[in-house]
């Protein structure tokens, strides 16, 4: 009965038991409607320039077509999502320096063959690939 009556009324930092809620304001409602309207403006800013002007931020140099193998297409990819021909060149060497350690960073106890084997089988499927054209 003592719980019952100590926290039903004000609680225990409350000797009189007169409620402080009275001169409180609930904020919620204003950070809620606050962040809703950064949130809508930022939604609405970016369907413009996705809808409106595509091209506005892109690079010229994406809209060069090359004809390329089938299988240099995800380098292909690498070199054009990166402007500066020099970084891209050094991530797409760092793709397939990912290939090459992929193998050695397994560390269990069990290996697994199609760990091991991953980049042989990549190249045999490329190869069937490339004669079945």
């Amino acid at each position: 009965m003592h719980l019952i009556a100590l926290h039903d009324s004000a609680g225990s930092g409350n000797p009189l038991g007169i409620s402080g809620n009275y001169d409180r304001l609930p904020f919620a409602p204003y950070f809620l409607f606050k962040d809703l309207v950064t949130i809508f403006l930022f939604i609405i800013v970016l369907s413009v320039f996705v809808f409106f002007m595509p091209n506005v931020l892109g690079d010229s140099d994406n809209y060069i077509i090359l004809q390329y193998p089938a299988d240099l297409l995800p380098f292909y990819a690498i070199l054009r999502s990166i402007p500066n021909k020099l970084l891209g060149v050094i991530a797409m060497l760092g793709a397939i320096l990912m290939l090459l350690v992929m193998p050695l960073a397994d560390l269990s106890q069990i290996r697994v063959s199609l760990l091991e084997n991953s980049l042989i089988e990549l190249s045999h499927a490329g190869a069937g690939a490339r004669k079945k054209k």
